[in-house]
């Protein structure tokens, strides 16, 4: 019986001799650049597109030259691996990515913004390393095929980089808002929902609006109409500050007082930085279930209402412990 389904990978599965080492490194770093993941050892996946064909073709042009040996197939998985396993391949290799460009833009944001008297070689400077770091975001999104959540993070905190040594202001509530101007607001976010995101959601109906309604837009970006309130976005009321992720902001902004929310402050802090700051042990477990759950439902709206629960559960088990 012919298959249902077409064939979504392409595999380079080579063989290369123990010398020169250099063309193992070679090849690695090939593989690397253009995205591929390994899901054994001396095979490669990419998913099934021209560019890929092209890039292991390259690949093993390179291989078979430096006297190795290979092929490429277009390949569905029917038993074993499959396509969600290699997916979640991917998106760890490129949050694995995101993550080192964001821990060196955070100690940039974390300094004092340089001043007019400091003369204008500081923020030439800091421009040039924003505009370098900004290429390497452009790498990494070229090759995120599955749209990693933490790609828009990082977009937003480079955003903020730039922004600082151009000396233009970024957006944001200075002082704590009344719950009573906050009802019957839309509040506004990116879309392709993870952990800090789904914490402000769980936020903003728990102690601010249990009605409130959310809207999901691309990009970190957006202009807001007159009853919106944008959240973990670029020029954003409630967003990233400093060292601190969205939730802590917006915990700290609207003065909300709970022995619970520290700690969990603390697990959305470490999930979403890639930190070990607070070092909780919940944290891994909660970043798991966190994982399932976007893994198990691609729609935004269904992030936020499963997300929610599991950020209850933890608010509801943090209220039962003594000095946590």
């Amino acid at each position: 019986m012919a298959p249902n389904k077409s064939a979504p990978w392409l595999l380079l599965i080579h063989q290369i001799p123990p010398k020169p080492e250099a063309l193992r490194v070679k090849t690695w770093r090939r593989l690397q650049q253009v995205g591929a993941v390994a899901i054994k050892q001396s095979v490669y996946a990419m998913p099934l597109s021209e560019q890929s064909r092209e890039d292991l073709s390259w690949t093993l042009k390179a291989i078979i030259a430096g006297g190795g040996d290979g092929s490429i197939c277009e390949a569905r998985f029917v038993e074993g691996l499959t396509d969600e396993q290699i997916v979640g391949l991917f998106l760890k290799a490129r949050a694995s990515d995101y993550a080192k460009i964001m821990q060196e833009v955070r100690p940039l944001l974390a300094e004092r913004p340089p001043e007019k008297s400091e003369g204008r070689e500081k923020s030439v400077k800091g421009a040039v390393l924003a505009a370098k770091l900004q290429r390497r975001l452009a790498e990494v999104a070229a090759i995120d095929f599955f749209n990693a959540p933490e790609r828009g993070t990082a977009d937003m905190l480079l955003k903020e980089l730039a922004a600082r040594f151009s000396g233009q202001a970024l957006g944001g509530v200075q002082v704590n808002e009344k719950f009573e101007n906050l009802k019957g607001r839309i509040w506004v976010t990116r879309r392709n929902l993870f952990v800090d995101r789904v914490a402000c959601g769980w936020l903003i109906r728990r102690f601010v609006d249990e009605e409130a309604t959310f809207k999901f837009v691309a990009g970190p970006r957006y202009t807001p109409g007159p009853e919106e309130l944008r959240f973990d976005m670029f020029e954003g009321e409630y967003t990233h500050e400093g060292d601190l992720c969205s939730f802590e902001v917006m915990i700290q902004r609207l003065g909300i007082e709970d022995r619970a929310l520290i700690p969990m402050a603390q697990v959305v802090h470490d999930i979403d930085l890639k930190e070990v700051r607070y070092g909780r042990s919940e944290t891994d477990g909660f970043k798991a279930l966190m994982t399932g759950m976007v893994a198990g439902f691609t729609d935004d709206d269904q992030r936020m209402t499963e997300g929610r629960r599991l950020f209850e559960s933890l608010f509801i088990y943090y209220q039962g412990q003594k000095g946590s």
